[in-house]
């Protein structure tokens, strides 16, 4: 079976990068960040947000969307963007578990051939207005309808102190 993955396109904020860190973290679902981001990568900028998570999310690293592009395509994924320019609302859009889920750039979203390569595009729906919403707060709305969909969601127990 394959896992939903995430994937982050040239974040600019560290502490919501740290915070989708976690989301992976939580809910075993490994997390492709899109170079270049828009902050100094190290531990030190996602450990406040992340907190001790880190150790526990498979990340992946990619230098360029190219790159990143071209190892989605070879694994036979399909990549679902999350985009303010989409028609389908989130809840409507069948999901699989061979889905990799695109959230933009927190200042930029994604340009227009990054846009073009999804495979699908989905819409969290806000009241007319406003502009969007906090990219860490949508990957979490659109990844756990996603899970929810293809069984994905962590079994219920008790938190765990790491």
């Amino acid at each position: 079976m394959s896992l939903i993955r995430l994937a982050l396109f040239e974040p600019d904020i560290p502490q919501n990068t740290g915070t989708i860190l976690r989301l992976g973290a939580c809910f075993g679902t490994p997390v492709d960040i899109i170079e270049p981001a828009g902050f100094p990568w190290s531990e030190r900028h996602f450990r406040r947000a992340g907190m001790d998570y880190l150790d526990h999310v498979d990340l992946v690293r990619h230098v360029a969307f190219a790159q990143f592009l071209e190892a989605l395509r070879s694994d036979g994924r399909r990549l679902v963007l999350a985009s303010t320019k989409a028609a389908l609302p989130y809840s409507d859009f069948t999901y699989s578990g061979n889905d990799t889920l695109l959230l933009g750039s927190e200042s930029r979203g994604v340009p227009d051939d990054v846009h073009a390569a999804a495979d699908s595009r989905v819409l969290i729906p806000m009241r007319p207005g406003l502009r969007s919403m906090n990219v860490a707060v949508a990957a979490a709305i659109v990844l756990s309808e996603a899970l929810r969909q293809t069984g994905g969601l962590p079994a219920a127990g008790p938190a765990q102190d790491f």
